[in-house]
């Protein structure tokens, strides 16, 4: 028996999940940063994580890190690709724009881009080398967080965030691009898991 106060829980949750951004990890080397991110995206809504192994190996999501995702890994969707291409290939054809967050000479800021329309894959790479030369040829999009510092990066978790944050800010609270039946369906899911 679900109480009152866990169903409205659970109602609110799901009127605030989001499938017009998704995001997209490509070769992420350390689990617990993986962990960290699916953190931010339960917290801000983002249902959809998919996940690329090209260098990298697979690991578990529902299992590895539970302590740093707080279980937000619990109550999000995964989808593994062993190739970047297949996956893009995959996104485009679902009607995302691919934005790949990288340090080029070509990159736009991130704080300076329109992100109020469409759908948005947002993808992040690697700890080390950063996102593949066929990620950043495959874009649509290739963004960078504005910094002032010494510094030229940040920690991928920390990056996810801000570029959540900065592209959630743009748009409007609802993602009204999922019906009502989605959302009955995916309460119903939430009170089973």
């Amino acid at each position: 028996m679900v109480s009152d106060a866990r169903l409205a829980k659970v109602q609110r949750v799901v009127e605030h999940r989001r499938s017009d951004i998704v995001v997209v990890l490509e070769d992420i080397y350390d689990p617990h940063n993986a962990q960290a991110i699916f953190r931010t995206c339960e917290v801000f809504g983002i249902q959809k994580v998919y996940l690329i192994s090209v260098f990298q190996d697979e690991f578990d999501p529902k299992s590895i890190g539970k302590s740093s995702s707080s279980s937000a890994n619990k109550w999000l969707d995964f989808e593994w690709f062993t190739s970047t291409e297949t996956c893009f290939e995959f996104l485009k054809s679902e009607g995302y724009s691919v934005v790949v967050t990288a340090l080029t000479d070509k990159s736009e800021s991130l704080q300076k881009s329109d992100f109020s329309e469409g759908k948005i894959a947002l993808v992040l790479g690697n700890e080390h080398r950063g996102v593949t030369d066929k990620a950043l040829a495959l874009s649509d999009r290739v963004v960078k967080i504005d910094m002032f510092g010494m510094t030229q990066s940040l920690n991928v978790s920390v990056s996810t965030a801000l570029c959540l944050y900065e592209l959630l800010r743009q748009r409007q609270d609802i993602d009204d691009s999922i019906s009502s039946e989605t959302r009955t369906a995916m309460v119903q899911e939430y009170l089973d898991r």
